[in-house]
């Protein structure tokens, strides 16, 4: 199982405070749920079930689906849904 922390993310200005309403223990992926690029616990979560599902485990594969989720997926891919299948079309090892 993918277990990345923290410290394993290429990029270091995320915000680490869970906003009002914001579970920093979420599990699985909600589709309808719309992910925030900028919360460093929803992008941790999201990268290591990720990651998961494909059954990938090395950094270099983390760090670069970090770089594809911020510089890559179109912004108007909101969705745990949307990105996960953007990721699934166009993101290749």
């Amino acid at each position: 199982m993918a277990n990345f922390k923290k410290s394993d993310l290429y990029y270091t200005d995320y915000d680490w405070k869970a906003s009002e309403g914001d579970n920093s223990k979420i599990t699985g992926f909600p589709d309808n749920i719309l992910l925030n690029r900028k919360e460093g616990y929803e992008v941790l979560h999201f990268l290591n079930r990720y990651m998961d599902s494909r059954g990938w485990s090395q950094i270099a594969t983390f760090n670069r689906l970090e770089r594809a989720l911020r510089n890559d997926v179109p912004s108007d891919k909101r969705s745990h849904k949307n990105i996960r299948e953007w990721l699934d079309n166009n993101f290749k090892l």
